[in-house]
């Protein structure tokens, strides 16, 4: 069943991957002068600068991301029968590492 599996999804990566690289040479090329690349604003040309963004909660979303897939593992598995327990137990055993992985303690 892993050999089909692995089968199955080369043969989808390798169709997604044509069906990209067909749409790329069909597609029409964009030409721009150096007008229309030009930035504005407010009908005059403006030099604008690039916006700096900083990320500060990003723990926050590792963990949800984290216990959620847990939690929805979990769900399936209660489902299903004839689940491999081992694969959960170390799947779950592996998230479990990575939370605590991400305790840094300190100043940012």
């Amino acid at each position: 069943m892993l050999v089909e599996s692995a089968i199955a999804f080369l043969l989808i990566l390798l169709s997604a991957s044509l069906i990209y690289v067909l749409g790329r040479r069909a597609s029409p090329k964009p030409t721009q002068s150096e007008n229309e690349r030009a930035e504005y604003a407010c009908g005059e040309r403006a030099p604008i600068q690039k916006l700096k963004i900083s990320i500060t909660l990003y723990r926050y979303l590792i963990y949800f991301t984290i216990f959620d897939s847990s939690i929805l593992l979990l769900a399936f598995a209660a489902l299903g029968h004839g689940i491999n327990m081992t694969f959960l137990i170390v799947y779950l055993s592996i998230l479990f590492v990575s939370s605590l992985l991400l305790l840094e303690g300190g100043n940012e």
